[in-house]
């Protein structure tokens, strides 16, 4: 009973009923803005009517869209979301311009053809600029008409070496595009960077000028091609570089020519070789020079001793001993010293001094391999151009790895002494050695970028050890080969020229020639070499390079006459 109370006492804070019932609406007594007196307030049927009608007409209008979309133009939709696709499209950067050292136009762009959104490459129409500049390989697209490959590309030359810096960047445009490829909507767009222009250390003119030399003594009977270089001796800057016979640009950038690109493939005279940098070639009497700087500097011989050269030479045969071995000479000179014997290229004499007979003492191969590297001969140069090869100066490592127990002998030393057995060697080394010889012993490094003069410490290799008066009897020598030797064509009276000219046997027979001529100018203070090679022709040709090179002389004083200043 007791604790019935206590709980009677516990709910007696309830609300009772009665007061519910009171509450349930206001008395005049209360305050209805404070909503004394009402615990609720009941939602009044108008108010759920309201919104009921809110709510339906709401859902009518989405099952109404609904049904626009869903029945009326369902399956057009259905066929655009299937069809359409954002299409990243390249947007083409323009390649770099192409410069001469004149600011003459070698290499530019022109607009896109057949449809293509890229631009093309458009090159210089003269001859002689193919195997420098290169060409080009374009975007690709599927049948569709997307581009799969993007990019463009320099194969060869200068557009391949400096790729990188003349292509800049392409940029990027999405948009939508149906099946047919047909444009909905652009979305976003990234903008190209257009590649760097370059300007070239060539002089235009001068490399034209050249190759056209070049091309007219080839042809039946002549000469199957040639290569020539002309190099600034204090900066590397190279004003000419040409081989012939070249392939056109265009051609192999559009490849839609195919009969012709299949001409150049099956020309035996290899259009797409660059002789200046790739072609390898015996060099015959053009390394005699350097062979005399290091007879000289090593003291084997001195500038006024006399050799007796009555046309050949004769040893004892190392395989048969009572017969002999004859080394002929290409005429019967009498007594020539260092400077008479670079004039007129005496064979005697030079075999004499490389690899010794009877008194007189000889280089030996050690040196002359080691005098000849000295001036980067048979080495890479690095010039900034693509497919440089090095060559090969013949020494005892050498021939045991091509001729296997056969020992090394003196007369391999005799016909390594003139450029002949196994040397090989390309035009641009050449053209950089006579430039350590004119400029008294710094080897630059080729460039075919214009630096205005300015030399680059770094891309300079000092030859030390040689005395400067064995540099002058062999300069002088090389003089007498312009006034008396054998390059009288190069005589002109408008600029003194020295040279050597070189005629090196080949083929299996020995029933072909090539023929160089190397040298520098101004004589007396010198600021150009050149090298001109003329290949592979029959031994009985009578043009030889020097012909080219006069051309080109006549030309530089006639329309470029500040090289000879």
């Amino acid at each position: 009973m007791t604790i019935f109370k206590r709980k009677r006492k516990y709910f007696s804070l309830e609300i009772d009923p009665d007061e519910i019932f009171l509450d349930s609406q206001n008395l005049p007594q209360f305050d209805n803005q404070q909503f004394e007196g009402r615990l609720e307030k009941p939602i009044t049927s108008r108010t759920v009517v309201v919104l009921g009608i809110f709510f339906v007409l709401i859902g009518f209008l989405f099952m109404g869209r609904l049904g626009i979309l869903q029945i009326k133009k369902g399956t057009a939709y259905a066929e655009r979301s299937e069809n359409n696709s954002l299409n990243k499209k390249p947007i083409f950067a323009h390649r770099g311009i192409i410069y001469d050292r004149n600011n003459k136009e070698l290499a530019w762009n022109e607009e896109a053809q057949n449809g293509d959104a890229y631009p093309h490459r458009a090159y210089i129409a003269t001859p002689g600029f193919a195997h420098v500049l290169g060409y080009m390989s374009y975007p690709q697209k599927d049948k569709n008409g997307f581009y799969y490959k993007v990019e463009a590309e320099g194969k060869d030359g200068v557009e391949k070496y400096f790729n990188t810096q003349l292509s800049g960047v392409n940029g990027l445009k999405i948009e939508e595009t149906d099946a047919q490829g047909n444009s909905l909507s652009e979305n976003a767009t990234n903008p190209p960077i257009d590649g760097q222009n370059l300007v070239l250390s060539i002089d235009a003119g001068i490399q034209a000028k050249l190759y056209e030399a070049i091309a007219s003594y080839t042809g039946p009977g002549a000469y199957r091609g040639g290569a020539g270089v002309v190099m600034d001796i204090r900066s590397g800057e190279i004003i000419a570089l040409t081989s012939y016979p070249e392939y056109s640009p265009t051609v192999l950038s559009l490849g839609d020519d195919v009969e012709k690109i299949n001409q150049y493939f099956n020309d035996s005279r290899k259009p797409f070789l660059n002789r200046a940098v790739a072609g390898s070639y015996t060099p015959g009497s053009i390394v005699k020079p350097f062979i005399g700087v290091a007879a000289l500097n090593e003291g084997v011989i001195n500038a006024t001793k006399n050799i007796l050269s009555n046309g050949s030479i004769s040893i004892p045969n190392p395989y048969f001993p009572d017969q002999k071995s004859v080394f002929k000479d290409h005429g019967v000179f009498g007594y020539v010293d260092m400077q008479k014997a670079i004039a007129i290229s005496s064979d005697v004499y030079f075999y004499e001094i490389g690899g010794g007979f009877q008194d007189q003492p000889g280089l030996g191969i050690a040196k002359i391999d080691n005098y000849a590297r000295l001036f980067g001969i048979a080495e890479e140069t690095h010039v900034n151009l693509p497919g440089e090869i090095s060559g090969v100066i013949p020494t005892p490592e050498w021939k045991e790895k091509n001729f296997k127990g056969d020992a090394w002998r003196v007369g391999d030393t005799y016909n390594t002494s003139i450029g002949q057995y196994g040397f090989q060697v390309t035009p641009i080394q050449m053209v950089r050695a006579v430039g350590a010889l004119a400029n008294k012993g710094t080897l630059v490094v080729p460039t075919i970028l214009k630096n205005n003069g300015v030399i680059d410490e770094t891309s300079t290799t000092p030859i030390t050890g040689i005395k400067n008066d064995v540099y002058g009897t062999v300069h002088a020598g090389m003089r007498r080969v312009i006034t008396e030797g054998t390059a009288q064509i190069l005589n002109v009276p408008y600029i003194k020229v020295a040279g050597k000219t070189g005629t090196a046997q080949v083929g299996i027979s020995k029933q072909n020639i090539n023929s160089w001529i190397v040298g520098f100018f101004p004589y007396e203070n010198p600021k150009y070499a050149f090298v001109v090679l003329m290949d592979y022709a029959p031994k009985n040709t009578t043009f030889a390079a020097s012909h080219v090179m006069r051309k080109v002389l006549d030309y530089i004083a006639e329309a470029k006459q500040s090289y000879f200043e």
